[in-house]
């Protein structure tokens, strides 16, 4: 009796300690959870972003990388390269980090030019061709 008793509580102890530990699903999207600590200082808000043109893949950028719309890049006219920047969705709070490696837009109204698959990332309208976001510098 002693036995099952023992043998009872081993099985609970085993099932309990596997139990816990098992992964727990998130509700948040983890991209962004586990940049959540990021410290950032505002930029501009309210601004225009756009995409790139598919017409740019493969030619150097301003600052002599290749620009690839697969890479989390933007362009921007003043920030230095090298700069990251979080950009955030006004629409529906998605954010991207994305690493200014080039100039422009050139296009009155628009602050920023992000790479497709950056703006992809946070847009809701795919065929849109652009996004009011707010610009935050990465510190």
């Amino acid at each position: 009796m002693t036995r099952k008793i023992l043998l009872l509580l081993c099985l609970f102890a085993l099932s309990f300690t596997f139990q816990s530990c098992g992964s727990s699903k998130k509700t948040s999207n983890s991209k962004q959870s586990s940049t959540a600590n990021i410290k950032t200082k505002k930029y501009k808000k309210n601004v225009v972003a756009c995409y790139y043109h598919d017409k740019f893949e493969g030619r150097k950028t301003a600052s002599g990388e290749v620009f690839s719309n697969k890479k989390q890049t933007a362009a921007h006219k003043k920030l230095d390269f090298g700069t990251t920047v979080k950009v955030t969705n006004r629409a529906n709070g998605k954010w991207v980090l994305v690493k200014i490696n080039d100039r422009g837009p050139f296009t009155r109204g628009r602050e920023i030019d992000l790479s497709k698959k950056a703006f992809m990332d946070i847009t809701d309208d795919p065929s849109k061709g652009t996004l009011e976001v707010d610009i935050e510098i990465v510190e």
